[in-house]
């Protein structure tokens, strides 16, 4: 059985960062597209970052572009997102997910996904 493991949340003040990771088991990352999405309470999950196999390509959503970078390790099968200047806004449970088809920002494109890592900013 797949398994995608996020770590790396916790409580920052604004203006801080940190850095998210995803470690996979009994998956090859090399062979899967992935992605971080992130759901706020009383709101719908939302599309963050994206990157390829191969990590050349990454795709962002506009609320991140310049702050968030999403990165992987394919030799150590784990996937990162590394967020600086926070916001408050940036609050939520973010999870990883994997695709095993080439995939972008919709959630039915993967195949995959973690329970998630809470990520709370403070004002």
């Amino acid at each position: 059985q797949v398994h995608l493991v996020e770590s790396g949340g916790g409580l920052v003040q604004a203006g801080e960062s940190l850095r998210l990771s995803c470690a996979t088991s009994r998956l090859t990352a090399s062979s899967y597209a992935m992605a971080w999405f992130r759901q706020a309470p009383g709101k719908e999950r939302e599309f963050v970052a994206a990157i390829t196999r191969s990590g050349v390509r990454t795709y962002y959503a506009d609320s991140v572009t310049g702050r968030f970078t999403i990165s992987r390790d394919n030799d150590k099968n784990t996937l990162y997102l590394q967020m600086n200047s926070l916001k408050p806004e940036d609050t939520a449970v973010y999870q990883c997910a994997a695709a095993f088809r080439p995939a972008r920002s919709r959630l039915d494109e993967y195949d995959y996904w973690g329970q998630g890592t809470q990520v709370t900013v403070s004002s």
